[in-house]
């Protein structure tokens, strides 16, 4: 009967280790758990900023080729005026 009692209480015992064995197994697996999805949140948030990022670059972008097509579009009309002037200028040299 002893033995018994020694057997049962070897098996309670085992079973007492792999119990605490599983949970803190589990404890840690949540742990991992909840630092993926920190890591996950973290990346997340970096992409968003990333994205963000990008919108604003593509319309600095815009905007400088906008400002870009300006100046082209003004030293045109600057050179057309000066054209203008110097057709003029060579006119009245010639009448006087």
């Amino acid at each position: 009967m002893k033995r018994a009692h020694l057997g049962l209480i070897t098996a309670l015992s085992l079973s007492a280790v792999m119990l605490l064995g599983g949970c803190a197994s589990t404890t840690e697996f949540n742990e991992l758990k909840s630092q993926v999805q920190s890591v996950s949140d973290t990346a997340n948030a970096a992409k968003a900023s990333a994205d963000a990022a990008m919108k604003e670059a593509q319309a600095a972008s815009a905007a400088a080729a906008r400002a870009e097509q300006a100046a082209l579009d003004a030293k045109a009309a600057s050179d057309a005026t000066n054209a203008k002037i110097d057709s003029m200028f060579k006119a009245s040299m010639q009448k006087g």
